[in-house]
């Protein structure tokens, strides 16, 4: 009886978990690897375009700071450049990335 009890709760909660995945989008069938890299690539891109904003907010107060200094002025847009570089770099990597995918999923389609 107790044996019972378990097993058709076991199906129950395995039955819920799966009406709950699917309702989700979070079906059964396997991604594909394009889709799966795809998303990794936007995630880090996002992330660096974070970073990116950062820098230029640190570098403006660090501008912004500085009082007249010149050592502190150089550094602030020595970094300024160097995020604005950072952000081309990004912006051609997504550019280069999304015209790999989409050859790609026309190859493979």
């Amino acid at each position: 009886m107790k044996e019972m009890l378990l097993a058709t709760a076991a199906e129950s909660v395995t039955s819920g978990l799966g009406v709950a995945g699917s309702a989700a989008g979070m079906g059964s069938t396997a991604a594909p690897v394009t889709t799966i890299v795809g998303g990794l690539i936007s995630a880090i891109l996002g992330l660096s375009g974070i970073v990116f904003v950062i820098m230029v907010v640190y570098a403006g107060i660090l501008y912004l700071t500085a009082q007249g200094e010149e050592g502190n002025i150089k550094k602030a847009k020595k970094l300024l450049s160097s995020s604005i570089i950072g952000l081309i770099i990004i912006v051609s990597s997504y550019a280069i990335a999304t015209y790999v995918f989409a050859a790609l999923a026309t190859i493979t389609t």
